[in-house]
């Protein structure tokens, strides 16, 4: 398990990586993926480094409201009304690259069933 300080998305919302930020509060940092799967591919990270869904405990019951009700509000803002798709990557089987929790919005375009 890496440490914060080897942490990608750590790294992205203390500014030592560059990102598109799209939004910022006290729990949460938004920014535009960099290899989109959607005209719109946010990713939503927890300013709290949580290594995955997995490892979430109920301490972060909040927090993972917080990100959800985030995902509404950015999705109304940037009129996904005809829909949108949320994801969280959860362990190497599931697809999660970077070892710190973060939902990913898609929208813009129909999706499809299965994902993958």
């Amino acid at each position: 398990m890496p440490s914060t300080m080897d942490c990608l998305f750590c790294k992205i919302i203390s500014g030592a990586i560059p990102s598109k930020k799209v939004h910022e509060d006290s729990l949460a940092y938004v920014f535009a993926d960099i290899d989109p799967k959607a005209p719109v591919h946010l990713l939503l990270v927890p300013k709290k480094h949580i290594t995955s869904l997995a490892h979430a405990e109920a301490e972060d019951q909040a927090l993972l409201g917080h990100l959800l009700a985030l995902t509404t509000k950015l999705a109304a803002e940037l009129n996904l009304d005809r829909g949108y798709r949320t994801v969280i990557n959860t362990g190497a089987d599931g697809g999660q690259t970077v070892d710190h929790l973060h939902l990913h919005l898609l929208g813009g375009r129909a999706m499809h069933w299965p994902p993958g």
